[in-house]
């Protein structure tokens, strides 16, 4: 697992930071050790007015577990790296605080350590943690099988064949069929008697007509492409010029490109508006999902940690009554009854714990995964809306680029087929 630790002053801050359940989907404080008081905060009080009795204003060492993603990792293997972590600090022993954070399908926890030694009343040295830490990373991962990040790797045991550069993808104009163009000019031709009709008529298939460089009569599409009127409507120019008139009564090309820029940055806007609304929409639903998630997760734990108390108090009463009072009770101690029984009852709650620890992770990891697809799921709505936006971006610069006259792809070449 990934282990993050840093010196650092501000109890009562980081006891804040770490009881935040705006930030996190559940809190738990696993240990207290070495402290009086029974809550984060008081120990970080705690260990702040001993402190005052240094000249050491980081006093704290804060550290943080974060094993993979995808990994169900027990509490026993977060417990065993924090003494991992403090036997090669030298922390062993000190006044600490463990506590565990889910968020995101994520469950990682946090150790923190009192720096200041009572008996010196000075703060124990800790040189090299970086890298210490880093070591014991490194391990972790060995030891448990899990894939080992990149920043774990030995640099030079790199392969540099596996180096990838960034690709970036341009976006390409839409693909048109020649015939299904063709088709559509002259169909307007046919049903159109004079300019305006043939006008109107591409335009509403989304072709505006202009006045070309060398031809007379063009005719643009949304992507400022152009196309030869008489060619693609399958007429001579002598007859086009009949229907349509001078060409100096429609606008030139680059005057066109502008007007049609101007109109797609109007549905543009449009559009972006309206997606806006679905952005916000999906965000208010998935954090609805989330809150419902949240409290019903919440009720299972608080729902097997009741039964859990209830049948330790069970167990406890029926190991209690097992040992004799009286005369028999003092007979069972003079011949050493009591305590094996004593040890006996002892191992049984110990194994009774351990199990009741193994049904609270099963539930965990069960819960972790719950999130995480809920999150993937998430994620997936939101990429898909994301695109959209990005695409409605790349149609806005290439319409600003056309209103400034720089696209020059032209369809009435005569070459141009399909």
């Amino acid at each position: 697992m990934i282990l993050n630790g840093n010196q650092r002053g501000g109890g009562l801050k980081l006891a804040e930071h770490l009881t935040n359940m705006v930030e996190n989907d559940q809190f738990e404080l696993h240990e207290l050790r070495g402290f009086s008081s029974e809550t984060l905060r008081g120990a970080m009080q705690e260990a702040d007015a001993i402190a005052k009795g240094t000249q050491c204003k980081q006093f704290l060492f804060s550290l943080s577990l974060s094993p993979p993603e995808t990994e169900h990792v027990p509490v026993a293997v977060f417990e065993a790296a924090v003494a991992d972590v403090e036997a090669r600090l030298g922390l062993s022993d000190q006044p600490r605080a463990i506590v565990f954070h889910e968020k995101n399908g994520r469950r990682h926890a946090h150790a923190v350590w009192s720096r200041i030694d009572v008996q010196e009343m000075k703060a124990i040295n800790l040189p090299f943690y970086h890298n210490r830490l880093t070591e014991l990373s490194k391990d972790l991962f060995l030891h448990h099988g899990w894939r080992l990040p990149d920043g774990l790797q030995d640099r030079e045991n790199r392969n540099p064949t596996n180096f990838s550069l960034s690709e970036w993808q341009q976006a390409k104009r839409a693909g048109k069929d020649a015939r299904t163009i063709k088709r559509v000019f002259q169909e307007a031709w046919q049903v159109s008697d004079n300019a305006a009709a043939f006008a109107h008529a591409l335009e509403k298939k989304g072709y505006f007509v202009a006045r070309g460089d060398r031809r007379g009569y063009v005719a643009l599409d949304a992507q400022g492409e152009v196309y030869a009127v008489p060619k693609w409507a399958g007429v001579k120019t002598k007859d086009a010029r009949e229907k349509l008139g001078s060409p100096k009564t429609y606008r030139c090309v680059d005057e066109t490109k502008t007007w049609i820029a101007e109109q797609m940055q109007l549905a543009l806007s449009k559009w972006e508006a309206e997606l806006a609304k679905q952005h916000q929409a999906l965000a208010r639903h998935q954090a609805r999902e989330k809150v419902k998630l949240k409290e019903q997760q919440q009720a299972e734990r608080k729902q097997i940690r009741e039964r859990q108390e209830q049948l330790c108090k069970a167990d406890a009463k029926e190991r209690q009554a097992r040992f004799r009072r009286g005369l028999s009770g003092l007979w069972d101690r003079l011949r050493g009854e009591h305590k094996r029984m004593r040890e006996e009852n002892e191992r049984e709650a110990w194994q009774a714990r351990l199990r009741y620890q193994a049904q609270m992770d099963d539930l965990v990891f069960r819960h972790l995964e719950d999130r995480r697809m809920m999150k993937h799921q998430h994620e997936i709505g939101r990429t898909l809306l994301d695109d959209q936006r990005s695409e409605l971006a790349k149609d806005r610069d290439r319409f600003d680029e056309l209103r400034s006259n720089r696209t020059t792809h032209s369809r009435d070449h005569p070459t141009f087929a399909r």
